[in-house]
């Protein structure tokens, strides 16, 4: 049976590649520099999906990939219907937080509130019984404060330094995020032995 693995372009990408490698699971193609998005690997019948981020666990959802791997950030506001959640693979490590104009007092009442993770910020602010009006931006949230479009932004926050670098300050944790190995439902009872194969593997790379 063909496994296929959804991975996400970028930092992820680099870091996921060497534990697959540990896992025996090494594509015969160089990835980084390759222009193609599927890729079969040293490993008889699992190839390789190379996507962006947003769109892995819906892959996997779907049952067009078997695995995936996703930023938690991803997962807490795409929602992770059908999916399980076996392992925390522990790397792209950063937290999810608000963050607002430097030594600005918190607004009171009613705010307005820039981010990609629209989910994810209304759940936040809803749980604190704030009212916050949700504005989706795609990137540059940095900016959102300064030009008085909003009054806080949710975003990942990794080293803080492009905050610092705009002016802003970083406030409240909303989650610790890292990457996670996702798995199909449907997948995992009719395809259980090679794909716990992979998970095992993988969790004994991440432990080592």
């Amino acid at each position: 049976m063909q496994i296929t693995i959804a991975l996400t372009k970028g930092r992820i990408l680099e870091e996921t590649l060497p534990l697959l490698a540990q896992a025996d699971i090494e594509p015969i193609e160089d990835i980084k520099t390759s222009r193609k998005l599927v890729f079969d690997t040293s490993r008889e019948g699992v190839r390789l999906l190379v996507l962006r981020g947003s769109d892995v666990p819906t892959y996997v959802q779907f049952g067009a990939a078997d695995l995936g791997v996703s930023g938690k950030d991803t997962l807490l506001e795409h929602g992770g219907d059908g999916l399980y959640e076996p392992l925390d693979l522990g790397i792209a490590r950063c937290r999810m937080m608000t963050a607002a104009v430097a030594g600005v007092p918190p607004a009171h009442g009613r705010i307005r509130v820039a981010t990609k993770y629209v989910n994810i910020a209304r759940r936040f602010y809803a749980e604190q019984g704030r009212q916050a009006d949700i504005i989706k931006l795609y990137g540059a949230m940095e900016l959102a404060p300064i030009m008085a479009l909003a009054d806080e932004i949710v975003d990942i926050v990794d080293t803080g330094n492009t905050l610092r670098a705009n002016g802003l300050e970083a406030r409240e944790t909303i989650a610790e995020i890292s990457s996670r190995l996702i798995v199909n439902k449907a997948a995992m009872k009719v395809k259980h032995r090679q794909l716990q194969g992979i998970i095992d593997s993988l969790r004994q790379a991440v432990a080592g």
